[in-house]
């Protein structure tokens, strides 16, 4: 049986850096020397792989909408040629990354796997070595056909993903939703997607960046603090509530949210806890935002409602559909109304 030949994006991030006097740098060139060297990589199991450095190196801090937009187009150009692919990305904007790639590229038959580490691969205490390792093991024996991170022996479905640990090997969770497979002495399916025999053209959307605004509510905000925000060009504001979707209850701070509503800007609703879901219709609280024109965003991160927001604006649909679509589960990002 022949092997798989599984294509790397090199995009940036830790995994490739070496150290220097002002910290850890990004370096041409020494990701793959790193890898030549380690007896490892060369092993059967391991599949065939060639790794594209993107160039300049980008540190994802400085990712946007077009980087996401390059990625996917990366991945869309090469997508007959190989058998899966993984994203080396750093992590501080790693789940955003995954989540709009996720939206980007639809019907996937292929597995997608965005990973990266915590300490560089050259240091001896890495954690580069062994998620990118796994990353191939599963790319090539385990494959799951969507975007998925991957990250401290556990593969999760990368829209449902946030970073939640600065300075941990366990940098990632997915609180609303279980991991896909658990890397232990043996390789477990946690949840595995149901395969359908229907096939489908895979695509490649495009994204442009989009004016967003994201606002977490606090004891005391005041409704100035929400008027002069929303004098910015914004086409839709993500509002972090208490809660299953509470927020103040002061008619100057409600009558500004109807204003923007009535401007039709998009205003979605997410909790500000770890873990949960958005129900409006629990508390008065939370109803007097339906009034007002805001929506549910359910179980949806913070990452995956901005990356959808980007992605349905960038398609040119009606504010109306875009609403609706929100509240919509389109490429698994939030559990299904019941």
């Amino acid at each position: 049986m022949n092997k798989k030949f599984i294509y790397i994006a090199y995009t940036g991030g830790t995994i490739g850096m070496k150290n220097s006097k002002n910290g850890y740098v990004p370096m041409s060139g020494y990701l793959q020397k790193q890898i030549n060297n380690m007896p490892d990589f060369h092993q059967p199991e391991i599949p065939n792989f060639i790794i594209n450095e993107y160039q300049p190196l980008i540190d994802s801090s400085n990712m946007s909408p077009i980087d996401w937009q390059i990625i996917a187009n990366d991945i869309s150009i090469n997508y007959e040629k190989y058998d899966g692919f993984i994203v080396l990305h750093g992590t501080d904007t790693m789940s955003y990354t995954a989540s709009a790639l996720s939206f980007l590229l639809e019907n996937l038959q292929k597995p997608v796997i965005i990973t990266g580490s915590q300490i560089p691969l050259y240091e001896i205490r890495s954690d580069g070595r062994q998620n990118l390792l796994n990353s191939l093991l599963i790319a090539a024996h385990y494959p799951i056909s969507e975007v998925t991170l991957f990250f401290n022996n556990k593969l999760y479905r990368g829209n449902r993903t946030t970073k939640a640990n600065a300075d941990g090997f366990n940098a990632f969770i997915s609180p609303n939703f279980t991991q896909l497979i658990e890397i232990g002495i043996q390789v477990r399916y946690i949840f595995k997607p149901l395969i359908t025999n229907i096939r489908k053209n895979f695509r490649t959307y495009h994204v442009t960046p989009q004016p967003i605004g994201i606002i977490i509510i606090y004891p005391g905000i005041s409704a100035k603090i929400i008027h002069n925000f929303l004098l910015q060009p914004v086409k839709a504001l993500i509002l972090c509530s208490y809660g299953v979707g509470n927020a103040p209850q002061d008619k100057k701070f409600l009558n500004e949210l109807k204003i923007a509503y009535q401007r039709d800007i998009i205003i979605i609703n997410l909790t500000q806890c770890i873990s949960g879901s958005v129900n409006m219709k629990g508390y008065a609280t939370g109803n007097s935002l339906a009034n007002v024109g805001v929506i549910s965003g359910y179980d949806l991160t913070i990452e995956a409602a901005l990356t959808k927001l980007h992605f349905l604006f960038s398609q040119n649909l009606s504010n109306n559909k875009i609403r609706k679509i929100m509240q919509k589960n389109i490429r698994g990002e939030l559990t299904p109304k019941k």
